[in-house]
């Protein structure tokens, strides 16, 4: 056979398998309204406030040592590590399966030397024979496109596995900095809570000096001690809390965390920029969840192919080329090769498992379409429940704040009148006790609005720079 003869076959019949039975994608249309929800509880978006994409991280979060929890979390999660170990391995499969397109070629060889003479007087020769055999066994020939479309099945899964890595690293993010505030205001609350324990402390020293001078009950004295112990126990619940709250960090940064970069207070932790919402076509196509799920239904769609080709005639080819040389006609002389093809025909006539497989395929897409429009309105509902916290999470501030400060001004009141014997002192403690629950209450709605601010950051797509495209941690 010609040296050019395989090839040209070898191209003819690439060209022959480029057919798919895979049905035609088309995007589904979405199952959430074209806008967000509007009312009491909404705001527009402010007039300078950037898009969720164009803000990296390290430009949302403006404390420098929450930049630095996050860099380290980004290089030693564990999680985020799983991630990009299944991306690499997806990467692998489809290298795998791809790899079934092409033939796979192996070769052999041997030689022989032996001693050779014309005559008795003559002096021998030595002979030489090698043999080398190039070849390739049982390559299907993908006329209907099976191998084609299991290869973009594996596609969709390793680009769907990159999807989930980037919103593993969003979520990562988002946890890193809620956990990073959380710790910052149940720290806040356990400074409260000793502050407290030592104003009661005083306050029941003095109750008592006023007790045995006869100016106050016994009854007057009990009830001074009950914030005393209250006092006690938020200080052990809140440092409880705030250990629970520095564990949950570690672990979420992968290694210790130096002191230094840990929050005192909300005050101290920093704050973060304001993103605008956009509108959902455009948000809601670029989170990695909904992109990851549209991968998936993508290679149902291929799958499908892959099945319906199952069901049609499979063609593979065996072919082998075998050359030899003879070292008495020169080392490079006297080859001789010839290629021999041999193909291999399996033709499948009553299957049901084949049958079975394609209803399967199918079913598998319809599962696959519903996990998109899940996944699209679970990205709807959290954006648009970040939004309603954003919106009245304001007004419940001021009303918190004007709440801690009347009531403190009634705890000074109610303390006033029991020194001039008009109230008893069951007045004063149950002041004590709306104003210490009003302090709380202020703290909690501080960290509730911070972590709004993430929540929405991150149900808008923000955060999923590439690796090693993250941004300075300074």
């Amino acid at each position: 056979m010609n040296k050019f003869s395989f090839p040209v076959l070898l191209g003819v019949l690439l060209v022959l398998g480029a057919c798919s039975l895979a049905p035609e994608y088309e995007r589904p249309e979405s199952p959430v309204a074209g806008a967000w929800p509007t009312g009491a509880a909404y705001v527009p978006d402010g007039p300078d406030a950037p898009r969720a994409a164009d803000l990296k991280w390290p430009d949302f979060f403006t404390s420098a040592p929450l930049r630095k929890i996050i860099r380290q979390a980004l290089e030693n999660n564990r999680d985020l590590r799983l991630a990009a170990l299944a991306v690499e391995r997806a990467q692998g499969m489809y290298g795998i399966q791809r790899g079934d397109l092409f033939p796979s070629f192996s070769a052999s060889g041997g030689g022989t030397r032996q001693r050779r003479s014309a005559d008795l007087v003559a002096p021998p020769r030595m002979a030489a024979q090698y043999n080398v055999d190039l070849g390739f066994a049982a390559w299907e020939l993908d006329f209907f496109g099976r191998i084609r479309n299991l290869s973009e099945q594996a596609l969709e899964a390793y680009l769907e596995t990159e999807e989930g890595r980037r919103g593993v690293q969003i979520a990562l993010i988002g946890q890193v900095a809620r956990n990073y505030f959380l710790l910052a205001a149940d720290r806040e609350n356990l400074a409260l809570a000793r502050s407290t324990l030592e104003s009661q402390q005083a306050e029941y020293e003095l109750t008592r000096k006023r007790f045995d001078v006869g100016v106050v009950s016994e009854l007057d004295l009990k009830r001074a001690h009950i914030p005393v112990d209250t006092a006690r126990a938020d200080l052990a619940r809140y440092t409880q809390l705030a250990a629970q709250d520095l564990n949950a960090l570690t672990l979420l940064a992968g290694a210790p965390i130096p002191g230094e970069w840990l929050p005192d207070g909300l005050e101290a932790a920093g704050t973060l920029r304001d993103v605008a919402a956009e509108i959902p076509s455009e948000v809601l196509l670029r989170r990695p969840d909904v992109i990851a799920a549209e991968h998936r239904l993508k290679g149902a769609y291929a799958y499908i192919g892959a099945a319906r080709a199952a069901l049609f005639p499979r063609i593979a080819l065996t072919g082998s080329l075998g050359t030899a040389s003879n070292e008495l006609s020169g080392l490079f002389g006297n080859h001789t090769g010839t290629w021999l093809f041999s193909p291999q025909f399996s033709v499948p006539i009553f299957d049901t498992r084949l049958w079975a497989a394609l209803r399967v395929s199918k079913t598998d897409r319809e599962i696959a379409l519903t996990q998109y429009e899940k996944a699209v309105q679970t990205a709807f509902r959290e954006v648009a429940d970040a939004l309603a916290v954003r919106g009245t999470i304001d007004e419940q501030l001021a009303a918190q704040e004007s709440l801690t400060a009347t009531v403190a001004d009634a705890y000074r009141l109610a303390e006033r009148r029991y020194s001039s014997g008009i109230e008893s002192y069951l007045s004063v403690l149950d002041a004590q006790r709306s104003h210490f629950v009003a302090r709380q209450s202020l703290v909690t709605l501080r960290f509730a609005k911070i972590a709004a601010q993430i929540q929405l950051y991150a149900a808008l797509g923000g955060g999923a720079e590439q690796a090693g495209n993250q941004g300075s941690a300074e």
